[in-house]
């Protein structure tokens, strides 16, 4: 039961070209071109045109002469290269100079000069005028930008390098994130697999990977001056090896990768490894959606990248007639609940996976319920989430539903926030006497893309781990004073977040506060009342978190709390090279919640922060410039773990 031929196509659109226009906007140059006077002790950096009194790779003296600055050296070309044939100077030529550690020369207008710069690029430079008092020094400067790799990811999961389920597995669509990587800006088109197949070469650049003395050569979707996306040949040996990039005639310097029979990628529909995942129906195509929510019981096809070698489709499409079976993953959890896999392997197009799954008739229902593969090494997969309901989905325990999320989703900007309280419990669960009632506040402006694909959101009943670097846009927005009610208090909020502490019984469990903030001129004025939950909720398994085992899970149990709320489960990195964090939720009568296995195996680290916190349902209001806020009450308690 393999889907139409068209969707994996459109699934990589999604999860890349997405992608790339979100990350990075700025960085489309592959040279720098300008003009700049500098006068006495003024420096220029060549790299980006700017000047200042410090750095750069070229100052003026006023003697009259030029120094260069850092590690930047400089060649005088032959006498052929003139003023007038300056503009047409190629990076060809500037390479093939031979540079030295002169520092200083005198200057004179209508010599020309190069530059290897402090940050490895080739720069042509025109004195174009020296002041006759030699006070100044007028330059005109091209600087062609070398190729550089900055990360080399899945194309799906983003997991970074360092983490347990991390690699760029044999047969696997990944890309190179960088800058000067190649011509083009944006991506009009990806490359058709069709025959004769992908390009080994794409708008000027080329890849070349090297592990154990052998080196292959991926072939390309699309290439951007910021962002290459290729396939890695079946072929590739496994383990650590190097990978660079050539663009112009110039070659990056070589970056660290480490080569895996498997790492599998599920696609997230807004292209950052997280959020909402992309399934479909596997007869007609048709995507699954906040609004058009999955029924518990159906099959839908997961795509992704990474199951492992296929050596048939590493260039070009060829339709895997019965199944081309890859069967990398030993189980899938939806909801924490068991799945059916019916097949997983190939979908035809080279580097694209697809999984055909069967959603459990018991799995929870929400629009974020966890997804995540799981191997027979007990190795996660990154962690989508699902809409899984009838129609719109719902989701209570965060106070919103799929129409307001698909509506979010769908705008440039999303401004949102929080005013909160949090009663901090001791380790017997009582409300110390100090330092008193914490108040969170952050409000910020997100995409709607990266406002869709937080992580950390998960449904009631699930876990979800984050295994990458969260890359959306975000900024923060500063709204006026704040005046809790009955306090000779002004509390000023600066850059988020913020976390404020009221005087000690200001306000207790059960009790609210009400708080005026005055607008500013990116948070309009809002009213709004904030409520602890009452009684308070008892951890009563404390001891079991001091030291976990990852193999094993953690079994979180607790008493009291107040019917209706929600208990979450929380684990932040606790010390030097930790990293990944996650969340899971749980109704506070269930009692009790198992954090599984393949949730701590998606973090590195050797100790983690456990915070174990009962929280209200998110109340909304409105302000000003804001699309979505929220209020919420909760009491916490936490625990310093050792992992192991």
């Amino acid at each position: 039961m393999l889907a139409a031929r068209e969707e994996p196509l459109r699934n990589l659109i999604h999860a890349s070209v997405t992608l790339l226009t979100v990350l990075f906007p700025l960085a489309a140059q592959t040279t720098v071109t300008g003009t700049q006077t500098l006068t006495s002790g003024q420096h220029l950096n060549l790299d980006d045109g700017t000047t200042g009194l410090a750095g750069g790779d070229l100052y003026w003296t006023s003697t009259p002469q030029l120094g260069s600055f850092g590690s930047a050296v400089i060649a005088f070309p032959p006498g052929s290269v003139t003023a007038s044939n300056f503009a047409s100077i190629t990076q060809a030529q500037l390479i093939g100079y031979t540079y030295n550690s002169t520092q200083v020369f005198g200057a004179k207008a209508g010599t020309v000069f190069a530059v290897y710069t402090n940050q490895n690029n080739y720069s042509a430079v025109l004195i174009t005028a020296v002041a006759a008092d030699q006070t100044s020094v007028t330059l005109q400067f091209i600087t062609f930008h070398s190729p550089t790799i900055s990360k080399v990811v899945n194309n799906y999961s983003q997991i970074d390098s360092g983490f347990p389920n991390s690699g760029i597995a044999v047969g696997s669509l990944f890309i190179i994130k960088g800058g000067s990587l190649a011509s083009a800006t944006t991506v009009s088109a990806l490359q058709s697999s069709l025959p004769p197949g992908l390009p080994s070469t794409l708008n000027g650049a080329s890849v070349s990977v090297t592990v154990n003395g052998a080196t292959v050569t991926p072939v390309f979707y699309y290439a951007i001056s910021t962002q290459l996306a290729l396939v890695l040949p079946s072929s590739t040996p496994l383990g650590a090896g190097t990978i660079t990039a050539t663009f112009n005639g110039q070659t990056s310097q070589a970056f660290n990768i480490q080569v895996v029979a498997s790492a599998l990628g599920f696609a997230g529909y807004y292209g950052y490894g997280s959020g909402l995942g992309i399934a479909t129906n596997p007869f007609t195509g048709a995507l699954y959606s906040y609004t058009n929510s999955i029924p518990p019981g159906t099959t839908v096809v997961l795509w992704g990248s990474g199951l492992g070698a296929d050596s048939a489709r590493d260039v070009t499409f060829v339709t895997p007639v019965g199944g081309f079976a890859i069967n990398s993953l030993a189980a899938l959890y939806v909801g924490n609940i068991p799945a059916t896999i019916g097949y997983q392997g190939a979908s035809g197009y080279p580097g694209v996976n697809q999984l055909n799954v069967t959603i459990p008739a018991n799995a929870p229902t929400g629009c974020h319920v966890p997804v995540v593969g799981v191997t027979a090494a007990g190795v996660p997969t990154n962690f989508i989430t699902l809409p899984i309901g009838a129609g719109v989905c719902q989701e209570p325990e965060w106070g919103r539903d799929g129409t307001a999320l698909s509506s979010l989703a769908t705008q440039a900007t999303v401004n949102a926030g929080y005013i909160e309280l949090n009663e901090p419990l001791d380790a017997s669960g009582n409300v110390p006497s100090s330092p008193g009632t914490y108040m969170p506040v952050g409000f910020f402006s997100y995409t709607g893309a990266g406002f869709a694909s937080a992580t950390g959101v998960v449904s009631s009943g699930g876990c979800i781990a984050n295994s990458t670097i969260y890359s959306s846009t975000i900024s923060g927005l500063v709204p006026g004073p704040i005046f809790p009610s009955g306090i000779n208090l002004e509390i000023i909020p600066t850059q988020p977040p913020n976390t404020f502490v009221l005087p000690p019984g200001t306000v207790g469990p059960g009790g609210s506060e009400t708080f005026q903030v005055q607008g500013s001129n990116q948070v309009g004025g809002f009213t709004v009342t904030a409520s602890l939950p009452s009684p308070v909720l008892n951890w009563t398994n404390q001891n079991a978190a001091a030291t976990i085992t990852k193999s094993k899970g953690l079994l979180v149990t607790w008493t009291g709390g107040q019917a209706g709320t929600y208990v979450s489960i929380t684990g932040t990195p606790g010390g030097p090279g930790a990293a990944g964090s996650f969340t899971c939720i749980a109704p506070l009568s269930a009692g009790q919640f198992t954090v599984p296995p393949y949730v701590f195996a998606a973090l590195s680290g050797q100790t983690a922060d456990i915070t174990v916190q009962e929280q209200t349902v998110p109340q909304t209001f409105t302000a000003a410039h804001i699309d979505y806020a929220f209020t919420q009450g909760a009491d916490s308690q936490k625990v310093s773990a050792a992992l192991q």
